[in-house]
């Protein structure tokens, strides 16, 4: 059985690329953000990325976008900003769910075979989440979600994602973890092949592979910071004023380095900057590059972010390669639709008559 899919929120084309790597036909990848189109249809053939927003999707177009395969998948991994412990930002209720609502409308509409969804864990408690998953069972869906460890599946960061998968084909579960913690993928099984930098370097061959500058002071911070440390280990000289204060002092891992030996921390939009969170490389004196971000992601090193000849901007790149469902984690859906699609083809069981 052919299963093609459509990737909602599709980004730089984390998702994309997992499924593809699973066997998986992404046909169509729907961003608001024009700035990921190069990047979407560079690394993935034969998928086409359409620029508007979800609210402006209807159903016949993304009817029309799964074709006819025999099963149609549709992702629908919303931006987690609003949701997020670490939003800055206020947002009403209607504005914070909009994005989660619009997916449902579509799923409703177009009823494919199959559903996943990604984003923080947070959002599973929340009332508007369960009752959608309440809506996807009513409709015939059989649902299964949990809040998926990625390094227990291989990804190099001790990043943590809820997860849903549904199917109006039969029963369906995430496929179990496969890594324990001694067996985790490192730092340095990662990242270790890249040549070194300094501070305010970009490599010759990979223009992506560029540590930001740091001011004197940082440069002397990060200097004293042990990997795995936090920024008690400098000097008082070194520390800033808001370390004193208690608010400050319980965000130890801000200024830290990263261990060789061990996952990275969840890389957010803004790991190629030293203060934004335990970034500081494990040896050279600098904050994640950009491919180091995309690496730990698990996009392939020669992943392309932008077009060659179009000036690079770090913080456009950096929200991308951020917000990206990481490949890997991709490739885990990926897999649960195709072992789910397995099972319902092996023959059932029957008892033996008396």
């Amino acid at each position: 059985m052919t299963v093609t899919a459509v990737d909602l929120f599709c980004g730089a084309g984390g998702l994309t690329r997992g499924l593809k790597n699973s066997g998986i036909d992404v046909t169509y990848g729907v961003d608001f953000d024009l700035a990921c189109k190069y990047a979407y249809e560079k690394n993935n053939s034969d998928s086409v990325f359409i620029g508007k927003s979800v609210t402006e999707v209807t159903s016949e177009e993304v009817k029309n976008w799964l074709g006819t395969a025999d099963i149609k998948l549709l992702a629908g991994c919303a931006p987690c900003q609003p949701f997020s412990k670490y939003s800055s930002t206020r947002k009403s209720d209607d504005d914070k769910w909009m994005l989660l609502r619009e997916f449902q409308r579509l799923v409703l509409e177009c009823k494919p075979e199959l559903v996943t969804m990604e984003n923080v864990p947070q959002l599973r408690t929340h009332t508007v989440y369960l009752k959608f998953v309440d809506t996807l069972k009513s409709e015939g869906y059989e649902v299964d979600y949990k809040v998926v460890s990625c390094a227990e599946y291989g990804l190099h960061q001790l990043r943590k994602r809820l997860v849903l998968v549904a199917s109006r084909l039969g029963p369906i579960k995430i496929i179990a973890p496969q890594f324990k913690p001694d067996q985790f993928e490192t730092v340095k099984s990662a990242i270790g092949h890249l040549p070194p930098l300094q501070a305010g370097e970009r490599d010759a061959n990979d223009s992506l592979h560029f540590a930001a500058s740091l001011n004197s002071t940082n440069l002397q911070r990060i200097k004293c910071s042990v990997p795995g440390g936090t920024w008690r280990d400098w000097p008082e000289s070194l520390r800033s004023a808001c370390h004193a204060k208690a608010s400050g002092s319980t965000y130890a891992s801000v200024y830290g380095r990263m261990q060789w030996e061990k996952p990275s921390p969840t890389i957010t939009t803004q790991s190629y900057g030293y203060g934004t969170g335990r970034f500081g490389h494990p040896e050279q004196d600098r904050a994640l590059s950009l491919r180091e971000m995309a690496i730990l992601q698990s996009f392939p090193d020669n992943y392309e972010f932008y077009e060659p000849g179009t000036e690079i901007s770090t913080r456009v790149i950096g929200t991308m390669i951020g917000n990206a469902v990481p490949v890997r984690l991709g490739e885990v859906i990926g897999e649960t639709f195709t072992q789910h699609l397995k099972d319902l083809s092996k023959p059932q069981k029957q008892d033996n008559p008396q």
